[in-house]
């Protein structure tokens, strides 16, 4: 199976970026929103129409399809999350098949397949597709280079007397917490037609080697970009040796090896709807302990029209982004109070400003 593909990823042309028109959103979730994995697609209730990827947006670049699709084969949507603070991508993937395959122990299975580059490095992520084709059949290359710099996760859809997905790589403790976790609901047997609910998150990594105490989480920012696409495994019979549809958001095969095939998604702020009018927050940093000098960070949320710190000594400021030097040795209890139109906010952090 992988040979085929293979064959048909050196006939691609090199250097060609799949969708550079495309940029996809990955809706953030409140802190206390955080999706349960539990295969109840309720708590995605909040996340709005427009962040769904559906069928319309597959290609099949192995099969016979192309992109003619078949809703009543096939469909699927297809939603993406973040949580500040995290390092984990959450999705929710609701899939109807006419035929459900997942009977055999093996990778004879239907498939979500998710690969995830989450600095944006680029280049193959497989030793298959190695640069230096004499390392292409060396154990050893599997290990240092295999799923590494970028991930791929195959998913069983569903997955029965089985893990809930194969790593294609060096590293499987990736898909157990706390780096991963899933749940599924569905009410169908083998060979038969229905919907299939998947809920699951993932860990991506700059740097995932065997030894995950040396492994490095890729750091997510509201606004930043990663790189990320998926493709559905379609099988519709006992009797295939191969899957009927290779159905792929990346519209190039290659994106199950080759990272700078996948296509660019936006880590996004979180919705309007769900914040109040104006929210104070700031965040700080030590410029210099010997003098005691303090950079403070507006971070407040709405239309701001004024601001005031207490830095508790005695002093205060209505910039926006004060720098402060104290007088003193200290814990302090900061306060930053920021007002506008539609009202005003206050946020103070008690002792996080501690100076010797």
């Amino acid at each position: 199976m992988r040979t085929l593909l293979l064959l048909m990823a050196f006939m691609q042309a090199e250097g060609e970026s799949p969708r550079p028109d495309v940029e996809y959103s990955i809706f953030q979730f409140p802190a206390n929103q955080i999706p349960r994995i539990d295969g109840d697609a309720s708590d995605w209730a909040i996340v709005p129409d427009s962040y769904a990827i559906g069928t319309d947006q597959l290609v099949d670049t192995v099969g016979k399809h192309g992109d003619k699709r078949d809703p009543k084969n096939l469909d699927v949507s297809v939603k993406v999350g973040w949580v500040k603070g995290q390092s984990h991508l959450y999705f929710l993937y609701e899939a109807s098949d006419n035929y459900w395959d997942f009977a055999s122990t093996d990778l004879h299975n239907d498939i979500f397949e998710v690969v995830v580059d989450g600095d944006r490095s680029g280049g193959p992520l497989i030793r298959q597709m190695h640069p230096k084709a004499a390392l292409r059949d060396k154990m050893e290359t599997h290990f240092l280079f295999h799923g590494v710099h970028a991930q791929n996760y195959h998913i069983f859809t569903p997955a029965e007397g089985k893990d809930w997905t194969m790593v294609w790589g060096s590293q499987p403790w990736i898909k157990d917490l706390p780096y991963a976790n899933s749940a599924t609901r569905y009410n169908f047997k083998h060979g038969e037609s229905g919907k299939l609910t998947l809920e699951f998150f993932i860990t991506p990594f700059d740097y995932a080697p065997p030894d995950k105490s040396r492994a490095v989480p890729s750091k997510l920012e509201e606004n930043q970009l990663i790189d990320l696409s998926w493709s559905v495994l379609d099988y519709d019979s006992d009797a295939e040796k191969q899957y009927n549809g290779f159905w792929n958001l990346s519209h190039k095969t290659t994106m199950y090896g080759d990272a700078s095939d996948l296509v660019a998604f936006r880590l996004k702020q979180i919705e309007a709807s769900l914040r109040k009018p104006v929210e104070a927050d700031w965040s700080f940093k030590v410029i210099s302990v010997e003098d005691r000098t303090v950079a403070f960070r507006d971070q407040s949320w709405g239309e701001i029209t004024a601001w005031h710190w207490d830095f508790g000594d005695g002093t205060t400021s209505t910039d926006q982004h004060p720098t402060h030097k104290f007088e003193k040795l200290g814990e302090f209890v900061v306060v930053l109070t920021v007002e506008g139109p539609k009202g005003k906010s206050r946020r103070s952090k008690v002792w996080d400003v501690t100076l010797p």
